[in-house]
């Protein structure tokens, strides 16, 4: 195995759901920066990528050269040139925007979907290029989000009347309690080839790890395009910490 460049995603791959870098998969991180490229591609916004990611890696200036995010499902896409640059992103407009709240507001309706008795921040939020609807908000404790969905058939079920209702946009189910909502065409398999592109690499210089692997799962569209990824039979920190292992040994 000897990608040029190692691609993952956060939540349950990287890091606990919303939370920050341990101290051991950060150095791993870093160790791996000193060898590879390294990408992060996730449904988070770029200031959720700098409290998960960039703040407790503890990165120099040399080895952030060689970091690549992409945030919003890979609708944005960041490198760092003394400074995080943006080299690409895809707003959704007014228009789209209201048509999505719309259509998540149809589909509770149609599948008697019972809201939680309290939501954690924002339940439905605007993240520009992306609308991210949080079951149970975007600050709940982890403890509640793990038992809220495990098996996918809540969010499954909020899909199906999405997808009829939003036939020119990608859906998928990510995190723990959350769908994401895109432009149309535009998943982990984009931001994966506009990096690509970007950085001149073959779909064989690139490994992906994720953990939503699953068909309907936001890491589900990188499996079709020939990306290799590693695939575990219980994902988690602990099977990418032993990836990384690998990859620097």
């Amino acid at each position: 195995m000897t990608p040029k460049l190692v691609a993952f995603d956060i939540d349950q791959t990287l890091t606990e759901s919303k939370s920050p870098l341990d101290a051991e998969m950060a150095a791993l991180l870093r160790t791996l920066l000193d060898k590879k490229r390294v990408a992060v591609i996730s449904g988070g916004t770029f200031e959720q990528f700098k409290k998960s990611i960039i703040d407790p890696l503890g990165a120099s200036e040399d080895e952030l050269r060689y970091l690549y995010l992409l945030p919003t499902m890979g609708a944005q896409l960041y490198e760092y040139k003394g400074g995080w640059k943006e080299v690409y992103s895809y707003a959704l407009s007014e228009d789209e925007k209201q048509k999505i709240m719309e259509a998540f507001g149809l589909a509770f309706r149609e599948t008697g979907f019972v809201q939680p008795e309290r939501i954690y921040g924002v339940q439905i939020e605007d993240r520009g290029t992306q609308i991210t609807f949080s079951a149970l908000g975007s600050d709940a404790p982890n403890e509640l989000k793990y038992s809220w969905d495990p098996d996918h058939h809540k969010r499954s079920a909020l899909v199906v009347v999405l997808q009829r209702e939003l036939p020119n946009f990608a859906l998928s189910i990510g995190g723990t309690t959350s769908i994401d909502v895109t432009r149309q065409g535009i998943d982990k398999a984009f931001g994966l080839h506009e990096l690509m592109k970007h950085l001149e690499l073959s779909k064989e210089e690139v490994l992906f790890v994720g953990d939503a692997l699953f068909p309907g799962g936001n890491d589900a569209s990188v499996i079709p395009t020939g990306i290799p990824y590693a695939s575990e039979e219980k994902p988690g920190l602990s099977d990418t910490k032993d990836t990384i292992r690998k990859l620097i040994a």
